[in-house]
């Protein structure tokens, strides 16, 4: 839980939560929005910010948690064609956002 008026960065959210954590959260907050409209327990101000930010944090670790997989494929012997048919997309696409993955990583 953030607390009041401090300003919440998925950079800063990033670092206090694993995506479990990170997900539960979400959910708990999303589950709350949904809800409002029959709740007298609306989300404030700060909650709608966190839930944003929240959904960029869950973002950033499952594109980065794909992109292991990846590699762990790769590293396995998986082709680029069988890593795109399991990524639902073309071995192209697949290679391309792997390489953009690898290179925003390497110093």
């Amino acid at each position: 839980m953030v607390a009041p008026d401090e300003p919440v960065t998925p950079d800063e959210l990033e670092h206090r939560h694993t995506l479990a954590t990170a997900t539960a959260r979400y959910d708990e907050l999303r589950m709350r929005d949904a809800l409002a409209p029959l709740s007298a327990e609306p989300l404030t101000h700060d909650e709608t910010l966190e839930l944003l930010a929240l959904s960029e944090v869950v973002v950033r670790k499952i594109g980065h948690g794909r992109q292991t997989m990846v590699h762990t494929a790769r590293t396995a012997g998986a082709s680029w064609t069988e890593i795109g048919d399991a990524l639902g997309t073309t071995k192209q696409s697949a290679w391309e956002s792997h390489r953009r993955w690898s290179d925003r990583r390497s110093p």
